[in-house]
């Protein structure tokens, strides 16, 4: 079972941008970025209701730490959807493709410049439909998802070019969108921040992170293998923030 400590969740609301009683579709992985930006939502007064994926993934045992954070931070709601993209593979996360340890380069976010095979094959644009479907069940305008095009693996579905497009495309494909009723907006607060920018801004929030796990390779007691790409940019985030990552590692 992974580690973690359970505590009463608290957090700060950032006055400069209330929406009070609003809901919203939160992406939740139960990683440290997906957390944060539940963290972000809840503070700007959201009423936030989370999505979870069980994709056929390698690493499961995020879908428990998602558990544990809609729990512990009060989400109203929490779902999990069941899709197998293991039938289509493609990715060391969903199919016999070992996940690559050790990586270093001289690039600013010391990951190499090529898109990893931990790209899962268009996995954003698949979850962001669940979303927009969701959403629109739900009576919600506002989808936030963690994405960030600083301190990541290169995926091309994290990029700002890529969430306004798909949320030109959300707004000519729902009901709400044509009939004029609201328009939808996909909410990406951390995209620009660095990894230990956003530890920070998590921290300041009052998120505790040892619900969380990153890890794209756990063993089978959760523990964070700390040579994965997630793991390395993990580590990264928190030494720069200047704290120390709360999760075992093996």
């Amino acid at each position: 079972m992974f580690p973690y400590v359970q505590h009463k969740y608290k957090f700060k609301e950032d006055k400069t941008n209330m929406t009070q009683n609003k809901k919203a579709v939160l992406l939740l992985s139960g990683g440290l970025d997906s957390t944060t930006c539940a963290a972000i939502a809840k503070a700007q007064g959201f009423d936030v209701v989370g999505l979870s994926f069980d994709y056929g993934q390698r690493h499961t045992i995020e879908l428990k730490a998602a558990a544990r954070v809609a729990k512990v931070m009060g989400l109203t709601h929490h779902v999990t959807a069941k899709i197998d993209l293991r039938i289509f593979g493609g990715s060391a996360l969903t199919a016999d493709i070992d996940v690559p340890k050790n990586i270093t380069s001289d690039t600013p976010n010391d990951i190499p410049g090529d898109i990893p095979v931990t790209y899962v094959p268009a996995r954003n644009t698949i979850f962001l439909s669940f979303a927009l479907a969701f959403a629109e069940t739900q009576g919600a305008s506002d989808i936030f998802i963690g994405v960030n095009a600083l301190d990541f693996s290169g995926y091309p579905d994290c990029r700002p070019e890529y969430i306004k497009a798909y949320e030109i495309m959300a707004n000519l494909a729902t009901k709400s969108g044509v009939e004029g009723d609201s328009r939808l907006k996909i909410h990406t607060p951390l995209i620009d921040m660095t990894k230990a920018d956003i530890v920070r801004k998590g921290l300041e929030l009052g998120v505790d992170y040892s619900l969380t796990t990153s890890c794209y390779d756990p063993d089978e007691n959760g523990l964070s293998c700390g040579q994965c790409d997630a793991c390395h940019l993990r580590l990264k985030g928190f030494r720069e923030a200047g704290h120390t990552d709360p999760v075992a590692y093996q």
